[in-house]
């Protein structure tokens, strides 16, 4: 079976599994649970069982959905620059699958257990996914769909090559401060922390092109 066979396969069965795990404790639910918490991870909103198969639903086509989407890019770019980087793209699709998958699987275990564990686990988990990504992203060359598109990194390659190599750098070190300190701070501080770290990390390549630009095309 050739590597990409492997991927969709292992992609495939990732994505089941919040789906067997909800259709497997849905009987023992009980008829009312948490459909919404708070940042402390407390329920804020409760009603029918029933309504927790729509968002699982939803998530599940939106993940599959953008695994395909991601994977085949180059196949439907119309100037085919998305083709240099088919590889990085699929890592990036099959581990999108992992973290949707991971958030599904907390959705449903929140309607079991009473409690949604946002700060202490889905923080340290988005921390690792940007860490991720900031690995990857220096081998992501120009395009139209995916990386830091700004008017002047599309204009100019040597824009978008030095504007995510800066990228990858702040995400990768910013999603590893983020797993980090996320592991530790309480959930409100952590919230906080996380949201400043994402500004910084998504407003810096972008201000960095434009300067970058203007430097070097007087």
């Amino acid at each position: 079976m050739k590597k990409s066979n492997l991927t969709d396969v292992a992609a495939f069965v990732i994505w089941l599994l919040p789906i067997i795990y909800f259709i497997k404790i849905f009987s023992s639910l009980p008829q009312s649970v948490a459909l919404h918490f708070g940042i402390d991870g407390k329920p804020d909103r409760f009603g029918d069982k029933g309504e927790m198969i729509w968002p699982i639903a939803i998530l599940s086509i939106v993940t599959i959905g953008i695994y395909f989407l991601i994977k085949y890019l180059p196949k439907i770019d119309p100037k085919k620059t998305a083709s240099v980087s088919a590889d990085t793209f699929k890592k990036i699709s099959f581990l999108l699958v992992i973290f949707l998958s991971a958030l599904e699987l907390m959705i449903v275990n929140s309607a079991m257990t009473g409690s949604f564990t946002f700060g202490k686990f889905m923080f340290p988990i988005m921390g690792l996914f940007f860490a991720y990504l900031g690995n990857l992203m220096h081998s992501i060359k120009s395009n139209y769909f995916v990386g830091i598109r700004t008017p002047w990194t599309l204009e100019d390659p040597d824009t978008w090559r030095a504007t995510h190599q800066l990228g990858g750098k702040l995400w990768f070190f910013g999603g590893i401060l983020i797993t980090i300190t996320t592991l530790f701070l309480p959930a409100k501080i952590g919230f906080a922390f996380f949201m400043t770290i994402i500004i910084i990390i998504s407003l810096v390549p972008v201000i960095y092109s434009y300067i970058y630009f203007k430097k070097h095309h007087q």
